[in-house]
């Protein structure tokens, strides 16, 4: 990082990022803000403090979308742009979920890789701020039309890397719902395999999923015992402490991957939310709703 934060800059950006997807939210009437308040303080731990990039190759406000992926098509801005650069001793972050884009993309302007300007062009049809995130959206190395699909993806270029004996690590955020597919496990085994202590999976464990609660869906639990099954080092924090958050991204260890569990509120600073726990996959406001939480976002 070439920037210093404090533990309270970290805090204050979080509840920027919370901010800013109420108010897309309430101008859009929907938006993933549940994921936002359960993950701003992993997002903006890991730009402000965790992670090692270089400086933003992407533009402030990012351009049209320049079409899907194919070989007449390839020299299009990856969103791995406002990373900075991909090659060592820099780290890499892949985000799994791509319905996480509005927070990323939030916490994007906190630091200075995207302006706030940019938002306005969010979910816009013809531009690259999309809703769910993909290669050429800012802050995505991946598409993630399958669930857990980035873990893979990671867990090869972390070995890649081990290979070439080059530095810096391997991050991926990832949401707990995705721990029901089976090519998470098939993943984490092979890291595990391989001794990839380069590879850090950071899980948002906001026990929320789109039809109601995880535990009632698929229940997941116990995390801990099952990533320690497979292989991984584990540690399990208040994914709201910035600085339990910056304790276990270092908690590493020889020769195997490191999971650190973030159990989190989908409420977080929103205590508004709290009444419709169980059905906060996508939120909308009802009209006798908008006015509450216009209300509350002017007070933030």
């Amino acid at each position: 990082m070439s920037e210093h934060y404090s533990q309270l800059q970290i805090e204050n950006a979080a509840k920027n990022i919370r901010k800013r997807v109420l108010k897309i939210t309430l101008e859009r009437n929907g938006c993933y803000l549940a994921q936002a308040c359960s993950s701003s303080e992993i997002l903006a731990s890991l730009y402000m403090s965790i992670l090692n990039l270089s400086e933003s190759k992407g533009p402030q406000i990012p351009g049209k979308f320049p079409g899907t992926p194919s070989k007449d098509n390839m020299d299009y801005l990856p969103g791995s742009a406002y990373n900075g650069s991909t090659d060592a001793p820099y780290d890499r972050l892949f985000i799994s979920p791509a319905h996480y884009a509005a927070p990323v993309y939030s916490t994007l302007v906190e630091v200075g890789r995207l302006s706030e300007e940019a938002l306005e062009f969010f979910n816009k049809d013809g531009y690259s701020m999309e809703m769910i995130g993909a290669n050429h959206t800012p802050g995505f190395e991946n598409a993630a039309g399958t669930l857990s699909q980035a873990i893979s993806i990671a867990s090869g270029t972390a070995y890649a890397r081990k290979i070439k004996k080059q530095s810096g690590r391997i991050f991926v955020f990832m949401s707990d719902g995705e721990i029901q597919e089976g090519q998470l496990w098939e993943a984490v085994q092979v890291a595990a395999f391989y001794k990839l202590d380069n590879l850090v999976l950071l899980v948002d464990v906001n026990r929320q999923q789109v039809e109601g609660f995880t535990q009632d869906i698929m229940n997941i639990e116990p995390l801990e015992e099952k990533f320690k099954a497979f292989g991984a080092k584990t540690a399990k924090i208040d994914g709201h402490s910035v600085e339990e958050l910056q304790k276990a991204c270092q908690m590493t260890e020889k020769g195997k991957p490191l999971v650190v569990l973030c159990y989190t509120n989908p409420t977080q600073g929103i205590p508004l939310l709290k009444h419709r726990r169980g059905q906060m996959h996508f939120i909308r406001f009802k009209e006798d709703e908008y006015n509450e939480y216009l209300k509350f976002y002017q007070n933030m």
